[in-house]
């Protein structure tokens, strides 16, 4: 091996190392004492509930555990979004398990909670998944309500989603297991069953203060809304336990005796380990965005056998499609080829970059993947599409509409893994989050941004530039320098794959080799909810 996959290999390992630190410090919630406060009440934090309830020794996959960092300071912070989700398995069933977490603010819903909870109610609804919600908040934080009560994708969604996954037939079942209140109460109750934990839980449209102050009534929470009352009294829960794990036990065996699904039928075999080295992968990428290293390298380990099809291979090389196996599960692989590579006619095409040829051989090969019901999985390297007056002469945007209508009309499963750079309408033609894929994750070496920081930073400046000099500013070197530096900065911190994690433009930041657990539990997640439409791409200019 030479000096240059060691020094990668050992860059990539640091980008790894600070990942886990950074998700050991984000799991301790609103800090150690507010944890242990909440043992002190007689509670399990809301990881605890999770872990208990889960299998023992699964897989299990945690969705936007960055939600909310370095977001809401002026508030105190508000920790992975103040909720835990978690897709994994109870009594072998596969299942996504949201758990307010008390420990952060009680638990209070800030606007990056809203849109974490319905996050994990949009993986339920497309996958036909379970969906488990362990309840213990203190409701809307109210300084931000503007922020998450009256829009379409605020507050009152999730309970419009309640009755829409009630209808579909998705079991969903609600433990009240700490304080439940005003609209919030909504959600247990709209499950298909409800517990709730005596003592410790309780449920009401008004907590004891609001109902003195708006009708002089005088009464204690729990007498209001507590196990006993909403059990014997009121009928609002089903199931009264005595703590947290009499709550959760009950869970599991509700579980336990759903009957089973409806497939879709993805293409399944016994699971086999790459050939190659999976822990290259750290020693092939490089350190840089701007370097160049061949994405097969990365593909052969990532599936199984280090095997894969290719789809045609001389044609269109920025892109590479290939079928292939990930855990057993059939694979259509649409990624981004980081080589400079020689056309058939001699000339040369940036790594990285869309051309005409590989938007056409990318839709062509899309459109065969729906046909025959393979599910898709992109992985994102990319500068964008060509420029340039020959690609633009060569029709660069129809190709590019082409293989946008493609994706966005792709009715098999898609998963995205954005590996390094994710810039512009690149990201959008391998399917960025606003193209709907059913996971979309990121290495600690990825971008995501309109263009590099270096090249946005460039712009800015002669922006910046060009105002204060029309304000009678003298721009010196030194001034330039100083300008393009904090331009850059500000950049870089937003091109961040932690910062696309934080605001859940992404599911989560993972370790490269928990990828092909990633695939393969979306994948089956995805199985769950049989193709109920064709793949029609519409009116398409060819």
């Amino acid at each position: 091996m030479d000096i240059d996959f060691n020094k990668n290999e050992d860059h990539n390992k640091l980008l790894v190392s600070e990942l886990n630190n950074r998700l050991a410090k984000v799991h301790l919630g609103g800090g150690k004492s507010a944890l242990e406060k909440q043992h002190k009440k007689g509670k399990m934090t809301a990881h605890e509930r999770i872990n208990y309830l889960l299998d023992a020794n699964s897989k299990c996959i945690e969705i936007a555990a960055f939600a909310g960092e370095d977001m809401y300071q002026e508030h105190g912070g508000c920790p992975s979004g103040g909720v835990v989700v978690k897709i994994g398995y109870i009594k072998g069933k596969q299942c996504i398990v949201v758990a307010n977490d008390a420990s952060v603010k009680a638990g209070a819903w800030f606007p990056i909670t809203a849109k974490k909870n319905l996050r994990a109610q949009e993986i339920a609804i497309e996958n036909n998944l379970p969906i488990i919600y362990l309840v213990d908040s203190a409701g809307v934080y109210l300084p931000l309500q503007d922020e998450i009560f009256p829009d379409k994708e605020h507050f009152g969604r999730i309970f419009r989603n309640n009755a829409i996954m009630s209808s579909k037939g998705i079991t969903q079942i609600a433990a009240v297991m700490g304080s439940c209140v005003a609209g919030g109460a909504y959600l247990p109750i709209m499950s298909d069953e409800a517990l709730i934990v005596d003592k410790t839980g309780s449920i009401f449209l008004a907590g004891s203060y609001l109902v003195k102050a708006a009708i002089g009534e005088t009464i204690d929470n729990e007498t209001l809304g507590g196990a006993t009352t909403h059990c014997e009294i009121s009928g609002v829960t089903d199931y009264k336990a005595k703590d947290d794990a009499d709550a959760l036990d009950t869970i599991k065996n509700i579980i336990d005796k759903i009957g089973d699904y409806e497939k879709a039928g993805f293409n399944r075999i016994e699971p086999a380990k790459p050939k190659e080295n999976p822990q290259d992968i750290y020693g092939i990428l490089p350190k840089t965005r701007v370097e160049q290293y061949d994405m097969y390298e990365i593909i052969k380990r990532l599936v199984d056998n280090s095997e894969f099809e290719e789809y045609k291979a001389g044609y269109g090389q920025t892109i590479i499609t290939a079928y292939a196996r990930i855990n057993g599960w059939a694979v259509g692989i649409v990624a981004n080829q980081r080589k400079l590579v020689k056309t058939k006619k001699g000339e040369m095409q940036f790594g990285g970059v869309i051309y005409n040829d590989s938007a056409d051989k990318a839709t062509r090969f899309i459109a065969n993947c729906n046909q025959k019901k393979i599910p898709l999985v992109f992985l994102q390297d990319v500068t964008g599409f060509m420029v340039g007056s020959k690609s633009e002469h060569s029709g660069i945007i129809k190709d590019g509409a082409k293989m946008v209508n493609a994706v966005s009309n792709s009715v098999v499963p898609k998963f995205t893994v954005i590996i390094g750079n994710s810039y512009g309408a690149g990201n959008y033609a391998m399917c960025g989050k606003a193209y709907d894929p059913r996971l979309i994750v990121a290495w600690p070496s990825a971008e995501l941004a309109v263009m590099s920081g270096n090249s946005a930073a460039k712009v800015l400046l002669q922006i910046e530039k060009a105002s204060l000099e029309k304000k009678g500013e003298k721009i010196t070197p030194k001034k330039e320098e100083e300008l393009y530096n904090k331009i850059k900065n500000k950049y870089d911190k937003q091109v961040s794959p932690y910062y696309a994690a934080a605001h859940i433009w992404t599911d989560a930041i993972i370790d490269p080799l928990d990828t092909r657990k990633w695939i393969s539990m979306g994948i089956e997640a995805a199985n769950h909810a049989p193709i109920e439409k064709p793949f029609n791409m519409g009116v398409l200019q060819v």
